[in-house]
């Protein structure tokens, strides 16, 4: 290797940070898929009702507000962290 290594290489960072972000997605939309069939499904057959369809609708809905709720949050967190742990060190 050159000594830079892997690290300095925009276009891989790039590369991995784009397959993790997908990876996350993907991790979520399968935490939602089963959080949202166990809630609403109680028995499959070959067509939703419309009582198990609002179910549904109305579950991923939470799921998304929750899920944005929380990033949010710990964004504010570190936030406050990063501007703490400046103002300790001035």
């Amino acid at each position: 290797m050159d000594g830079q290594g892997a690290a300095a290489d925009p276009q891989l960072q790039h590369f991995i940070e784009i397959e993790s972000q997908k990876q996350r997605f993907q991790q979520l939309v399968h935490q939602m898929t089963e959080v949202c069939w166990e809630k609403c499904m109680d028995k499959p057959g070959p067509k939703l009702d419309s009582r198990t369809e609002m179910c549904f609708v109305n579950c991923v809905e939470r799921f998304i507000d929750t899920s944005q709720f929380i990033l949010n949050r710990l964004e504010q967190t570190q936030r406050s962290r990063g501007s703490f742990s400046e103002t300790m060190s001035d």
